[in-house]
């Protein structure tokens, strides 16, 4: 009864200005000035908001709503739009207003009857749309279409700040009305890809926050539409950008419905920020994945009870590398058949940029898998060797590493002999370059039952004296480097054949800048054998090496190697 009073009071006050705002007539001089008494009657006086909304419901909507949507000048459809958020925040029941207000809105955005001209109008405009979404929920439901049909056009205005707050609409769309949403959700999805690569930055986060949101409560289909987009942006150039797409991943890994289908087209993009060159959005990805990886570990836990108990680390471990979890080894070892592929081809993408992130992404994915690198060894191999001779110098580091992983973790009696009848085949440098890597990776006493047959293989002339490139005879060097790095003592049983090698290569006449590497090699190789130099390596090998080179010198011509030799 107290607001009755009030509202009477406050009613008999409107009724003048009111009036004039109906007349045909009325100048826009005088629609201001009943304007600005409607906004001292409520806005300037602390009313209760039960007296709010009576005043509003009973009297001020429509007319207010009428100068919104056809008032000519534009400090009187301010004035009203500024009156309507007034009533909608302190009124108790604005959803009363819906049925007069979504008509309005959509006459004023949305083309053809309707555009509001002026930049600050439209982005008000939007706001209110917000401000209704946050204060009237559910009851929103009746008008998810018209909400979509604003926001279709509002996306893509060509003013900046309109874009984002109806980014923020769109969230709050999905937040207002979750179980609904889904039916409409596929129309903001091209407005907003329409819009995720748009100049200013700030619009680029909004948009990828709001597809996070579009298509968490939305129709889970879209996914495919939006993937290909965000990847892009893993690439802009402006952190905050990228630490929103990985946000975005994070949450669709832990709570999209279908996220298990979408876990291999999902996974490659939040390892793809392990990388991110600022150090708060890596983290942001590792402490998404972990927390990915230990939800999918209790969803599966029947599946893992063998597992959970064997999980002990592998002996030989990379140094100074924290192991994932159990649930993040086994999420990426399931997912990489469906992964591998489409990174072996961005491995060969003309973009530099996409091969250098492919091939640290490799990196990552192999320290997961671990022992079932296996299983993926001949596309893995056939993609090192093309890609290790990448003219980028960071792609191909990341591959080395990479093969690194394989000596660590693959036995070599697989790894050896994949690699060692490609080599045989067709001997490239890239080949030379993944067996030097697979050495590097593996451990010493793993090798040891292997020297034998690397040496023959690196010492027999198809492999050695096949080539006669730069590029060739510097990665045979480093491949007989590492063995003795790895194998130290070890190496006593293949000394002779890895004289033949360096013989060859300082007997190659494009190689004589390597002479002084070729005899530093020499010298570790003495050394690990206790002799004093190298020259004694030459005494130890002599009648062996005169036996080797002098086979052929019947048919020896002034070009052959072993004249040299």
């Amino acid at each position: 009864s107290m607001a009755a009073a009030g509202a009477a009071e406050v009613t008999q006050a409107l009724n003048r200005p009111l009036s004039c705002l109906q007349e045909a007539d009325c100048s826009r001089t005088a629609r201001l000035r009943a304007l600005e008494a409607i906004r001292a009657e409520v806005q300037e006086r602390p009313l209760s908001s039960a007296v709010v909304q009576e005043v509003f419901g009973a009297q001020l909507v429509r007319p207010l709503a009428r100068c919104l949507v056809g008032d000519t000048a534009e400090r009187c459809r301010e004035l009203a739009l500024q009156l309507l958020c007034h009533g909608l925040s302190h009124g108790e029941r604005p959803g009363e207003a819906l049925p007069v207000l979504l008509p309005a809105l959509v006459q004023r955005l949305c083309p053809p009857q309707g555009f509001e001209p002026s930049e600050e109008l439209r982005l008000g405009l939007v706001q209110l749309l917000s401000l209704l979404l946050q204060r009237c929920g559910v009851t929103m439901v009746p008008y998810l279409t018209e909400v979509i049909h604003i926001l279709q056009v509002t996306l893509l205005d060509h003013y900046a700040e309109v874009r984002r707050e109806s980014c923020r609409c769109a969230v709050a769309c999905t937040q207002a009305m979750p179980e609904h949403f889904h039916m409409q959700s596929e129309s903001l999805v091209k407005p907003l890809m329409q819009t995720i690569s748009h100049q200013h930055y700030r619009v680029r986060v909004d948009v990828i926050q709001a597809t996070g949101a579009v298509i968490q409560f939305g129709n889970g289909k879209s996914v495919d539409d939006v993937l290909s987009h965000l990847a892009q942006r893993l690439f802009d150039e402006i952190p905050k950008v990228r630490l929103a797409v990985t946000a975005v991943i994070g949450e669709w890994l832990l709570h999209l419905r279908d996220r298990y289908s979408y876990f291999h087209k999902l996974i490659p993009l939040l390892l793809g920020s392990f990388t991110d060159e600022i150090p708060e959005n890596e983290k942001l990805a590792w402490t998404y994945w972990e927390k990915i990886g230990l939800q999918w570990e209790k969803e599966n836990e029947e599946d893992l009870k063998d597992k959970m108990d064997f999980s002990v680390s592998p002996l030989h471990y990379p140094k100074g590398v924290t192991r994932p979890g159990l649930g993040c080894r086994e999420l990426v070892s399931r997912n990489l058949s469906k992964i591998l592929p489409g990174l072996s081809y961005d491995m060969t993408d003309w973009v530099e940029s996409t091969r250098v992130k492919a091939s640290q992404l490799l990196h990552t994915l192999l320290l997961h898998v671990e022992d079932h690198i296996t299983q993926h060894m001949e596309l893995l191999l056939r993609t090192l060797y093309q890609a290790c001779l990448d003219e980028k110098r960071e792609v191909v580091q990341n591959c080395v590493k990479a093969a690194e992983l394989i000596g660590t973790f693959v036995s070599p009696k697989v790894s050896l002999k994949l690699i060692t009848s490609a080599l045989e085949n067709t001997p490239k440098p890239s080949c030379i370059m993944v067996l030097t890597a697979v050495i590097r990776g593996s451990p010493k006493e793993i090798l040891q039952p292997h020297l034998t047959d690397l040496g023959n293989t690196l010492s027999q002339a198809e492999v050695c004296q096949r080539s006669e490139e730069v590029l060739y005879m510097e990665q045979l060097l480093y491949c007989v480097q590492a063995l003795i790095e790895v194998c130290q003592e070890n190496c006593k049983e293949i000394s002779f054949q890895l004289m033949k090698v360096l013989v060859t290569i300082m007997a190659t006449p494009s190689s004589q800048h390597l002479k002084e590497k070729v005899e530093e090699t020499m010298s570790s190789l003495a050394e690990v054998q206790q002799l004093d130099s190298f020259l004694y390596l030459y005494k130890q090998h002599m009648v062996q090496l005169m036996e080797w080179v002098s086979v052929s010198c019947d048919g020896w011509t002034c070009y052959s190697p072993e004249v040299l030799q």
